[in-house]
């Protein structure tokens, strides 16, 4: 027995299954630990190299998903691999009867993992019997919630886009969103919207809590940029709850849930992924809404209510950053 392989399969075994059902089924403690450096390290690179390309970036969530895949298998494989070799003649060669070799034990492991079924090496009587049951196992078990949850990430990055979409719809910046929202009297028509909004941004952030790579799915379409869509939300909301009269603002409950929404999503985003940015973004400009027959609130007032509201709007703009994009502004084309 070489004990030395045998703990350090071991150590690799426990820190991938821990990784991978952390990963997988923990929604509230978000990526493992490797899975997280794993994560940050490709979207870095990535990043780096789309400075000028940001098509680059797009590729970031799935090769994420494709490298934590590998690195999965890959750890739960060597792993198993370095058990077997840390016993003494734990396989046998059913064929000729000669020592098992490094290859020959990689193989074993890899048709064990995958249920290939094949016999040319078998496990010797006892312990390794188990240890071959709970390699197949294991294997089954990963490849089984593997599928599960890719399809369940691209279903939550197809939710995210459409959230951003919708919002896009009213506006690419907050600004616009107010006066397009306008009736000559109110904003009633928007709080249906909103209250659709609310909804779905609260599911949005379930998601990033359940599924940490789904931060990492870019696109180089800014309708479909979620990153770009809430802060172009929280500007509406900014507008419409300081910036406008309170007569002739939408439901009090409505704006609160909807900012309350997006304070979740700052906080489930800023345990994990993004800092707080050292500058405040511009704030959100008044004489856009004057210019098209809105009432306002006087400047002096506004800027007040803007100074509460610096250290979320600094955490908004780290978000905004970190998506290696642009604070909505002027411009943007609607």
């Amino acid at each position: 027995m070489t004990p030395a392989y045998l703990v350090t399969g071991l150590v690799l075994l426990v820190l991938v299954v821990v990784d991978f059902l952390w990963t997988t089924l923990w929604v509230e403690g978000g990526a493992g630990p490797l899975t997280s450096r794993m994560m940050t390290g490709v979207w870095g690179g990535l990043r780096r190299l789309g400075v000028r390309r940001s098509w680059t970036r797009t590729l970031a969530g799935p090769v994420i998903v494709l490298v934590g895949l590998v690195m999965w298998i890959s750890l739960l494989w060597v792993g198993w691999t370095l058990v077997f070799a840390g016993g003494e003649h734990a396989l046998i060669d059913t064929i000729d009867g000669d020592p098992v070799s490094w290859v020959e034990r990689f193989y074993f492991v890899g048709y064990s993992l995958f249920t290939l079924g094949n016999g040319e090496f078998i496990p010797r009587d006892g312990v390794w019997q188990i240890a071959t049951a709970f390699t197949t196992a294991s294997g089954m078990l990963l490849v089984t919630l593997s599928i599960s949850y890719v399809l369940a990430v691209l279903d939550a990055v197809t939710q995210k886009r459409s959230f951003a979409t919708g919002v896009s719809g009213l506006g690419l910046r907050g600004e616009t969103a107010v006066v397009e929202s306008w009736d000559g009297d109110s904003f009633e028509g928007v709080e249906l919207p909103l209250n659709t909004f609310t909804a779905e941004l609260n599911e949005l952030t379930t998601n990033h809590k359940a599924y940490p790579v789904l931060h990492y799915f870019y696109t180089e379409q800014r309708e479909a940029a979620a990153v770009a869509s809430i802060a172009t939300l929280d500007d509406a909301l900014t507008l419409w709850q300081f910036g406008v009269p309170a007569e002739h603002q939408p439901s009090r409950v409505v704006l609160v849930n909807a900012r309350a929404a997006v304070g979740s999503y700052l906080d489930t985003l800023g345990e994990s992924f993004v800092t707080e940015s050292e500058t405040v973004p511009p704030a959100p400009d008044l004489s856009v809404l004057r210019e098209s027959g809105v009432p306002t609130v006087s400047d002096e007032a506004y800027r007040d209510s803007m100074d509460e509201l610096n250290p979320r709007r600094r955490a908004l703009l780290g978000v905004v950053e970190a998506d290696a994009r642009q604070w909505p502004g002027p411009q943007e084309k609607e």
